[in-house]
């Protein structure tokens, strides 16, 4: 259970621990089938049960905070109805009494290519929360009240991802925070607006280092962005709902 604000950066740690190993294990296994070096990496990348720390810190929180286990989905039964797409797979979704409650995607990025995977996950968090509030606009969450919705993102800190970036300007200027902003830079100001912009209720921004991630060293560049507030939202929902019931 997480009473205090170092067992919560104990459990971040954790979580950062499993993801680094997780990656590891997939990546050999993956190889060791293939022989396919770079697909292995690819694979340890994309393979979903890298990220589940995060995610079950978050069932534990919300749990602690008053939710039935059971309202919690992972893995099975976490579709939900989109307004452009009939449906899509979340990372974690609860759902209380026949209602939705919270929605959570989790995401990872790891070198080397740190420009077009930044661009597709940019892509994708935009497009998932615009079908997602278009979906929930229309009923399609048949007459839930306003959800909760947040992005994790888990970012290797490394040289790929931490130097300053060149812009491509042969028509107009880019907005100026994004000149020489490194992709971390560019992923804090991505989920800064995003949260401002009230297309997620909450996001968090997690760099790692490979090597050290591995004993579960982290950082967060953003104060904005700490897993704590992340976390804080949500468990304060929670809360509300648990003693609203009672």
């Amino acid at each position: 259970m997480v009473r205090s604000r170092g067992d919560l950066t104990a459990a971040i740690r954790d979580a950062v621990r499993h993801f680094w190993r997780t990656r590891s294990r997939q990546a050999k296994a993956q190889g060791a089938k293939s022989g396919d070096r770079d697909r292995g990496a690819r694979s340890a990348v994309t393979g979903g049960a890298h990220l589940d720390g995060f995610a079950e810190l978050i069932r534990h929180l919300i749990v602690d905070a008053g939710v039935s286990d059971t309202a919690v989905h992972r893995r099975t039964r976490v579709e939900l109805p989109g307004y452009y797409r009939a449906e899509k797979k979340w990372d974690l979704v609860v759902v209380v009494d026949g209602r939705l409650f919270a929605t959570a995607e989790f995401k990872a990025q790891v070198g080397p290519s740190f420009g077009n995977n930044y661009n597709n996950r940019t892509e994708e968090a935009l497009g998932n929360a615009t079908d997602y509030w278009a979906a929930f606009r229309e009923g399609a969450f048949r007459g839930s009240p306003k959800p909760w919705l947040g992005y994790l993102m888990l970012l290797e800190d490394a040289t790929g991802s931490t130097r300053p970036v060149s812009v491509s300007e042969p028509n107009f200027p880019v907005i100026s925070e994004f000149r020489d902003a490194s992709y971390a830079k560019r992923y804090e100001i991505l989920l800064t607006k995003m949260v401002r912009e009230r297309l997620y209720d909450a996001a968090s921004l997690i760099l790692s280092p490979s090597d050290a991630g591995r004993n579960g060293a982290f950082s967060e560049p953003c104060t904005e962005l700490t897993f704590a507030n992340f976390a804080e939202s949500l468990v304060a929902r929670a809360i509300a709902y648990s003693r609203t019931q009672k």
